[in-house]
């Protein structure tokens, strides 16, 4: 996943043919382009703003509704439903606006949509911006289902936004690149470690296809896989077997590599990197959080939207904001231009999950 080391930020498996775009809006779904931010560039969070987002979730609990940085004053605005959270949250040093809809609301819409609108081609997350569930619908949703989506929008009185987006997600196994494994190329996102040992996380559906992972097609095994999950999340890890003690830091492409101390939930609002060996290091910016992704072959949950730049190869690469590690690449739905849909596994369930930290 280094450059300074066998296993570097780059390629994988799972990738999405199309180009970012906007399109006919149903029936019963607000005309609302999903996770457009305002022009100029994301600001990106300071280490106090990342560690007040996190403990005024859990703090404000369905009084909160998320938080997004204002992209004027790059300040974390955390939206509230109560004056007691919103009391809460300006004496924690947020700044607050009122919304309609609550955690618990948000939450409801997505439940609806998933028992009655659980479409392949299809991904929903929180937009606190607007205070909404924002919808995506690839090109591979027929009209009948799009009718269905809506429907389903219509009954939830404006809490959901639905945008169609060209291209169509699903999985495509690339040949050549960074990381090998059952004849298919992935890429590490971040190295880890755990008691002196050292490993590399990347996404789960790469890590389901081989235990056995190498830096050249048909090379020596440089580590073996420890752990899976995909569907529902999108990482796994590797441990390295090889005697190796990679650098913890990711590959920019220019000669250079960025150092990876800390880890983080992303954004709203935010800028972030994606380092792929397709497409290299790409910028965006943080559109959507609690994202679920319906992929052919299964859903995955809590996931984050982005526009950064993505194309084949580039799944199992590293998301993130300086020396912020964010999260594991996992799909998008291709890119025009600049403007991308880079879906990303935030890294910290996966540091969770193995009980390992970066370094």
């Amino acid at each position: 996943m280094r450059r300074t080391t066998r296993a570097r930020v780059g390629v994988s498996l799972l990738l999405v043919i199309g180009t970012l775009g906007l399109g006919a809006t149903p029936s019963g779904a607000a005309a609302v382009p999903a996770g457009t931010p305002a022009a100029g560039p994301a600001p990106a969070p300071t280490p106090a703003a990342y560690a007040l987002d996190a403990a005024l979730e859990q703090r404000l609990g369905d009084a909160g509704a998320g938080s997004y940085l204002d992209r004027r004053t790059g300040d974390l605005v955390v939206t509230v439903t109560t004056d007691r959270a919103a009391e809460q949250a300006r004496a924690a040093g947020a700044t607050v606006r009122r919304v309609t809809r609550g955690a618990a609301e948000l939450r409801a819409a997505m439940d609806a949509l998933e028992a009655e609108a659980k479409i392949t081609g299809t991904s929903w997350g929180i937009d606190p911006r607007t205070n909404q569930v924002a919808v995506e619908a690839d090109q591979s949703v027929s009209a009948r289902d799009m009718a269905r989506l809506g429907a389903v929008a219509a009954r939830l009185d404006g809490a959901v936004r639905i945008a169609r987006v060209p291209g169509v997600f699903h999985r495509e196994v690339l040949g050549g690149g960074a990381i090998y494994g059952g004849g298919s190329r992935c890429s590490a996102a971040f190295n880890v470690t755990k008691g002196g040992a050292r490993y590399f996380v990347t996404a789960g559906h790469c890590t389901n296809i081989s235990a056995n992972w190498s830096a050249s097609s048909g090379g020596a095994v440089i580590g073996v896989r420890e752990g899976t999950s995909f569907p529902t999340n999108d990482y796994g890890i590797v441990r390295y077997t090889d005697g190796s003690s990679p650098a913890g830091s990711v590959d920019l492409y220019n000669g250079s590599s960025q150092d990876i101390g800390s880890a983080a939930d992303a954004v709203v609002g935010q800028s972030l990197s994606k380092s792929g060996s397709t497409t290299k290091v790409t910028s965006g910016t943080v559109t959507a959080v609690n994202v679920t992704v319906n992929y052919g072959d299964g859903p995955v949950y809590n996931m984050v939207r982005t526009t950064a730049c993505s194309a084949g190869g580039d799944s199992g690469g590293a998301h993130f904001a300086g020396s912020v590690a964010l999260g594991i690449h996992s799909g998008s739905s291709g890119c025009t231009g600049t403007s991308g849909s880079a879906i990303h596994q935030p890294v910290k369930e996966a540091l969770a999950a193995y009980g390992v930290t970066v370094y």
